[in-house]
């Protein structure tokens, strides 16, 4: 098993290189790289991403374990160490002739599902004929232990409200915005809006789930140049127009997330925390999902669709896209 995932700096000396990788090509302004190196700054200059993964690593290793499936786990990263071309070179090296690469994205899209098959190929080719064959795991976002997870999270959030504010409490979900344009693209179903629609399903399903009948989809983190239109409306204004239209408090929940980095720890544990106290907000942030038992438990199952051909579990009726051998497209069109 590969765990890939996105990378992130280990200390204040490599905030600048790691952002630098992450919008190369991207003609993201300098003080926009700036502002994002504060973020990190803030935090001493480590990114909380690389030792959550680590965290569900071990957890999945010892389910591994406790299912008696002998699997090793290998870890690898998009844009900062370890790197993923010289983790598939340590493959190689040990002997790993195939694997099962599961990414840290619950998603379809260009980050989010087509840049680690892009991942994939790029470290195969840097590594040569020696390199395993790489089989990416599908997306996962509808399935029942990923929405039980994130819906457990929700009702203890709002159990965090004050009395008073619970039963008038909005739900709030976020996912990291994307460019319109990206989000145009065609799915597997050959229709476009491939990732928002996945993230409203989701939403959905762990508000019903949850038992929440009202709740709105939001998005944070945008990052582009300001003249590329992204997914709106942001967290933060929407917090300004709940307010307006008399709402006293919101549960956050972060479904586009699998664990708490730096996006949402600075982004909605700071930032959309202050914009909700300023407002007078009550304000209650839900648990991602990678930390919950049940999300080790998810990858093995996803894990026994290739090993043992289990029958993928899914609670929406949307394509069980993502899965395909060495970065190759998974359908045409797609």
């Amino acid at each position: 098993m590969l765990f890939l995932s996105f990378g992130g700096p280990e200390g204040p000396d490599e905030v600048r290189p790691f952002l630098e990788n992450v919008t190369r090509g991207r003609g993201v302004p300098p003080e926009r790289l700036d502002e994002v190196a504060e973020h990190y700054h803030h935090f001493g200059g480590v990114s909380p991403i690389n030792r959550l993964n680590k965290d569900i690593m071990s957890a999945l290793e010892g389910e591994l374990a406790e299912q008696g499936r002998r699997l090793p786990v290998y870890f690898g990263n998009r844009n900062w160490y370890p790197m993923v071309e010289d983790t598939v070179a340590k493959m190689a090296d040990d002997g790993v002739r195939r694997a099962l690469v599961f990414a840290t994205s619950a998603w379809g899209g260009y980050s989010g599902c087509k840049q680690y098959h892009e991942d994939i190929a790029r470290a195969r080719a840097a590594v040569g004929e020696r390199a395993p064959e790489l089989v990416k795991i599908r997306q996962f976002f509808d399935h029942p232990l990923f929405i039980e997870a994130n819906a457990d999270a929700v009702r203890r959030a709002f159990a965090e409200l004050d009395p008073a504010q619970r039963e008038q409490a909005r739900l709030v979900f976020t996912a990291h915005s994307i460019p319109l344009k990206a989000d145009a693209q065609d799915g597997p179903d050959g229709r476009p809006q491939w990732y928002s629609r996945q993230v409203a399903e989701a939403s959905r399903l762990v508000a019903e789930a949850a038992g929440v009948d009202a709740y709105d989809l939001v998005w944070q983190s945008r990052s582009g140049p300001p003249q590329v239109p992204w997914l709106e409306p942001d967290i933060c204004d929407h917090l300004d127009d709940l307010h307006a239209k008399g709402v006293q408090a919101v549960v956050v929940s972060p479904i586009g997330f699998v664990s708490d980095h730096l996006e949402v720890v600075w982004d909605l544990d700071n930032e959309a925390a202050e914009k909700a106290a300023e407002l007078g907000m009550g304000f209650a942030r839900a648990a991602t999902a990678g930390p919950d038992p049940r999300f080790a438990k998810l990858i093995v199952e996803l894990i026994a669709e290739h090993t043992d051909g289990a029958e993928p579990r899914k609670l929406s009726e949307l394509p069980a896209a993502g899965s395909s051998a060495n970065g190759e497209p998974c359908a045409p069109g797609c």
